[in-house]
């Protein structure tokens, strides 16, 4: 009878990307325990930022143990891929977390030290937290010429960037039923969000290799098809939101104009991702060295 002995891989937390790991796991902690010692967290935007550094924490816990175990062969998945799109996804989240929480619970002057001192250190454990996802994300980037692991390159990791930045608006969508223009961006939003989401999980589920057609032309026509949407939703989004509108005089973080702002820039964020993973993907078909 053989009995399966578990290997420790020590190198998956002596590693530089593992350190990083080992850090972002610890201050993520740290943040989200300070942030539930004061209570002071009731409200959607407190909800998103410590759903975001428990999140973190635990699924960067779950790779560090998969990882040293070297457990994570028996996985149904392109590990490479997985960890780089949730590295990426980790940074954003942190640092949209990282902003949210100081802007929204952070007053000034502070109305209690006994609060304001833990909100402080967690918000700057929640920064440093970005710094080691970043890191993390630098340390896995594919090296030029090197494509085994898709959403490693720099078009993988913009697909990352687009999908959440298209979260972002769809949670800043507010009054676009009365104008087609704005339904049309919302259709524009819908549906690169939909494709772009599809291929980051065929490639973490290694289905991509089953579409007949040549994978990597289709990648960049969509990525061409995709920029002309978002050039369309970029003119037409602030042409019919803020058309012979101004600025209401009490505008606070729920008022309608500042969603409309806010998805404004969103727009543009993600026409500019959009543009730059066009170069990039075609410099990566056309264009390849010998």
């Amino acid at each position: 009878r053989t009995m399966a002995v578990a290997t420790v891989n020590l190198r998956a937390l002596t590693s530089w990307v593992g350190i990083a790991r080992l850090l972002a796991v610890v201050l993520a902690c740290l943040s989200f325990s300070l942030v539930a010692s004061t209570g002071n967290f009731g409200n959607p935007y407190g909800t998103w930022c410590m759903f975001t550094w428990c999140f973190c924490f635990a699924v960067t816990l779950l790779v560090l143990l998969l990882e040293l175990l070297e457990l994570y062969p028996l996985l149904p998945l392109s590990w490479d891929d997985f960890t780089s799109a949730f590295s990426m996804l980790a940074a954003l989240m942190v640092f949209t977390s990282s902003v949210i929480f100081p802007a929204t619970f952070i007053s000034s002057p502070c109305s209690s030290s006994s609060q304001c001192a833990p909100q402080a250190v967690a918000t700057t454990a929640s920064c440093l937290c970005f710094l080691a996802y970043a890191a993390e994300v630098s340390l896995t980037r594919a090296k030029p010429g090197d494509i085994s692991s898709f959403l490693s390159t720099v078009p993988g990791l913009l697909k990352v960037f687009e999908v959440y930045v298209a979260c972002l608006i769809f949670s800043l969508l507010d009054k676009y039923n009365s104008e087609s223009g704005l339904m049309w961006c919302v259709a524009v939003y819908s549906i690169c969000f939909i494709f772009t989401l599809l291929i980051i999980v065929f490639t973490i589920g290694r289905c991509l290799t089953y579409i007949p057609c040549p994978l990597e032309k289709m990648l960049v026509g969509y990525n061409f098809l995709a920029l002309l949407m978002y050039l369309t939703a970029t003119v037409l989004w602030p042409l019919y939101s803020f058309q012979g509108q101004s600025r209401p005089d009490s505008c606070g973080t729920s008022c309608s104009w500042n969603k409309h702002l806010g998805v404004t820039f969103l727009t543009i964020f993600n026409l500019i991702a959009y543009l730059v993973d066009l170069v990039f993907s075609t410099r990566m078909v056309f264009f390849r060295a010998p």
